[in-house]
């Protein structure tokens, strides 16, 4: 009994919009609580396999459906702006888990990007993202300039000892 009171006073707390969208889609917990509460206290195997939890009566209205009458698809009752405006509300109120699942769920966008991962082409373990020929080539060019500006002394000392040039076979770049 304390749960139904726990649940009143819940619900009146909750802005209408919130309210609304809980008395079109009840939350399953909430169904399987009433279903539970109701059976009879005589127990069958019938019974028992019913007392299992179902589907709701209703489908997720935020994913979209195939309608097998028509054979055509329906799109989802609430578009992605309208889910992420309720998951937010819900957060806020601490009802979020009540919701039926959506992209827009708070933790859904970490728990995507966990499974999937970054799908850039080359962010893999041991890849190089392709990047632009400059781009790619320009470490090698610095390690270059690097070892050049190492052995400055020693061509500066070169050039000084062959009298400016004279007789140098391989010019430096």
């Amino acid at each position: 009994m304390a749960s139904t009171q726990q649940h009143i006073q819940l619900a009146k707390s909750l802005p209408p919009r919130l309210m609304r969208f809980f008395q079109k889609f009840p939350p399953p917990s909430l169904l399987q609580g009433t279903a539970a509460a109701s059976s009879n206290t005589t127990t069958t195997i019938a019974a028992a396999a019913a007392d299992q939890p179902q589907e709701p009566a209703y489908h997720n209205p935020f994913k979209p459906r195939f309608n097998t009458i028509t054979g055509r698809w329906q799109g989802p009752v609430f578009s992605l702006r309208r889910q992420a405006e309720l998951c937010k509300i819900a957060a806020k109120h601490g009802v979020e888990d009540l919701l039926p699942h959506s992209v827009k769920k708070s933790g859904e966008r970490a728990r995507r990007r966990e499974e999937h991962g970054l799908r850039v082409k080359g962010t893999g373990v041991g890849q190089r993202v392709k990047g632009k020929e400059w781009e790619r080539g320009l470490k090698g060019k610095l390690e270059e300039r690097r070892q050049a500006m190492l052995k400055m002394p020693e061509l500066i000392q070169e050039w000084k000892q062959r009298g400016h040039g004279r007789g140098w076979k391989k010019w430096p770049k």
